[in-house]
């Protein structure tokens, strides 16, 4: 019966630090930005001449 107690407080006290995280995320600001994370999705990344020359070496070499 001493395991159910012990286990129960454990229980608590990890829900109550979850819930004290969850918090202090919100108060801090996490999830304020509510317009980007759809908008982002439609937008091409850029793509830098560095990136586009290492992926044309990477190709010709796969080709060999």
């Amino acid at each position: 019966m001493s395991v159910i107690i012990i286990l129960l407080i454990a229980s608590v006290s990890v829900a109550a630090l979850f819930l004290g995280a969850f918090l202090w995320s919100v108060k801090s600001g996490q999830y304020d930005d509510q317009q980007s994370p759809p908008m982002r999705i439609l937008f091409d990344d850029k793509i830098s001449k560095n990136s586009q020359s290492n992926q044309t070496s990477e190709n010709q070499k796969s080709k060999l």
